[in-house]
């Protein structure tokens, strides 16, 4: 499942994760940010021997999507219709 939610950059530089989205997460916790164009990927630094490339395409993706969202181009369809073109990403 993929969860999407919106956060705010502070004048400190800091983001805040959602609270629903860190709870598997504990303080202290150390995070690897990677950063290509105005993308910037989060994986927790036990996850750092995973593949980069496939997360900056998915973010890539991600990106497309939303553009495609606030500029009206997305469709109606059914939650089976959705998620089968989720797997194909």
């Amino acid at each position: 499942m993929i969860d999407v939610d919106v956060t705010r950059l502070s004048s400190k530089g800091q983001i805040v994760i959602p609270q629903d989205m860190r709870s598997e997460f504990d303080v202290g916790d150390k995070f690897v940010i990677l950063k290509r164009d105005h993308e910037f990927i989060l994986k927790p630094l036990e996850d750092v021997g995973r593949d980069f490339e496939e997360d900056f395409e998915f973010a890539q993706r991600t990106m497309k999507a939303l553009e495609e969202y606030e500029g009206g181009g997305f469709r109606k369809m059914s939650e089976r219709d959705f998620l089968a073109d989720l797997e194909k990403w």
